[in-house]
């Protein structure tokens, strides 16, 4: 309203919307529930859609969406108060203008336990990948095929991607894009660049930096041509920020193709993302089953932006000491016609990522150089193109290649071959070796020292490990005789 001097009254700026008490326990338990995917396995049997934690947290975001604007809310967790957007677009939109107007202190991730940990340090030159000739693009392409040779030939004799291999593999084929071939043996560098630190850590990231820059510095030194370390060389010299953008680019190229491309090839298998092969050279192009995954399974799949300065975004006033959640499994799928970015689902740089763009070009290579020559057949976990999955652990995936043109790998019914049940054998029997693997951690805890309730438990869990183990090799053995 018009002021004495004629000037027009800005109304002030409300503060934030707070939860109520029991709203705060029902987003807690849909936070924790992250940590459960078996929960859900009752209620979708039964097609109680409703009731499965992504059915529970829509209604829970559709009520505290109503009669708050649809504005952020307030909320306190287990993990700690959070400022947490209620749409994908108010998300995004909130955390852009506090980034342009430089509030944002550096994000961590939120793991499904509550842990904060540290992101790999968002560092792109300009010239990385932003507009790649053809010519790049062809010699992209010929290096995947080259290492994926190794990846298809160490497959088991039933034809299913072994997990150990495919991510060895994946890191493998990460480290020739990236550096060169005379990193490909380099198995060190990959553990220091993937190894995360807690978030507030900052003398083990120190060193952790330290170490990788020790490492990287002969490749980057000297880069090896045709590589992305020569790229970027080229744009900005073999200084520190080169170095820091090859160990950000090696990071995010390990994770999207140890982890999307694994999560694509299951999409694929089921029906979905059906135009990952079509040619597809860039992320901004139309969906396909790389876009599908790094969207709907973000490897950042949980990220916590701190406030560092006070800013006001859609009338509302946020202060500095606030912690906004981007949480992608709040919202479900994008709209019709909206487009992810890379570095939404793979680099917490809110400006946008060419080395996260670049990452998903190698992804989408590795998805396009396996399907060009056979047909991903899904093994676990069951799921169909009209009903996908909340969650995709990556951990829990098992594809199986067949010819292009041959029958499935999987029986689908009476009449089956028993070699499909080998497969599915196989995968078990995988199973169960690791859930022995975690029983047998459980127990080698020092949580369970010092009482005598202590020591029965974990006399109990390694009895357990046991019969897994067990109960893995008898499987195993009744695959293989399946197999063939």
């Amino acid at each position: 309203m018009p002021e004495a001097d004629g000037t027009t009254a800005t109304a002030p700026a409300s503060r934030p919307y707070t939860a109520w008490p029991l709203e705060n326990i029902l987003f807690s338990a849909a936070l924790v529930a992250r940590r459960m995917p078996w929960a859900d396995l009752p209620a979708r049997t039964l097609g109680l859609d409703a009731l499965t934690r992504e059915g529970l947290t829509r209604r829970l975001v559709t009520h505290l969406r109503g009669g708050r604007d649809g504005r952020p809310v307030r909320l306190r967790t287990p993990f700690g108060a959070f400022l947490v957007p209620l749409t994908r677009a108010h998300a995004e939109d909130l955390l852009a203008r506090a980034d342009r107007a430089g509030a944002l202190g550096a994000a961590s991730g939120l793991a499904d336990d509550g842990r904060r940990y540290a992101l790999s340090p968002h560092a792109a030159p300009a010239g990385a990948w932003d507009e790649p000739a053809q010519d790049e693009l062809d010699g992209l392409t010929a290096q995947v095929s080259e290492q994926l040779v190794q990846v298809l030939a160490a497959r088991r004799e039933d034809g299913a991607l072994d997990q150990d291999r495919w991510h060895a593999g994946m890191l493998r084929l990460s480290r020739y894009v990236v550096l060169g071939a005379g990193a490909a043996e380099d198995t060190l560098l990959s553990e220091l660049v993937s190894s995360a630190g807690p978030a507030d850590g900052r003398t083990y990231e120190a060193s952790r930096a330290a170490a990788v820059r020790r490492r990287l510095e002969p490749y980057v030194t000297h880069p090896e041509p045709g590589s992305l370390a020569d790229r970027l060389t080229a744009a900005g010299g073999s200084g520190p920020e080169t170095l820091l953008a090859v160990a950000h680019a090696l990071a995010l190229v390990s994770t999207a193709t140890s982890t999307s491309a694994l999560q694509a090839l299951a999409l694929l298998a089921a029906g979905a993302g059906a135009g990952a092969a079509d040619g597809v050279t860039g992320f901004e192009e139309a969906p396909d089953a790389v876009g599908l995954a790094l969207d709907r399974y973000p490897p950042l799949s949980a990220v916590v932006h701190p406030v560092r300065a006070p800013f006001e975004a859609d009338g509302a006033a946020l202060g500095a000491g606030e912690d906004i959640l981007y949480l992608p499994a709040l919202w479900g799928e994008r709209g019709e016609g909206e487009r992810a970015e890379a570095s939404w689902a793979l680099c917490a740089n809110l400006s946008g990522c060419s080395v996260a763009r670049f990452a998903a070009l190698v992804c989408r290579a590795v998805v396009r150089g396996i399907t060009a020559e056979a047909r991903p057949v899904l093994l676990a976990p069951r799921f169909t193109a009209d009903r996908l999955p909340d969650t995709l652990d990556p951990r829990t995936v098992a594809v199986a290649l067949t010819a292009a043109d041959g029958p499935g790998a999987a029986p689908d019914g009476h009449g089956a071959p028993l070699s499909g049940y080998g497969v599915r054998g196989h995968v078990g029997a995988d199973r169960l070796e690791r859930h022995a693997d975690t029983l047998a951690a459980c127990a080698a805890d020092s949580g369970w020292d010092g009482s005598e309730a202590g020591e029965r438990f974990r006399m109990i869990l390694l009895a357990h490990a046991d019969r897994c183990a067990r109960a893995a090799a008898d499987v195993r053995g009744a695959a293989r005789r399946l197999s063939g």
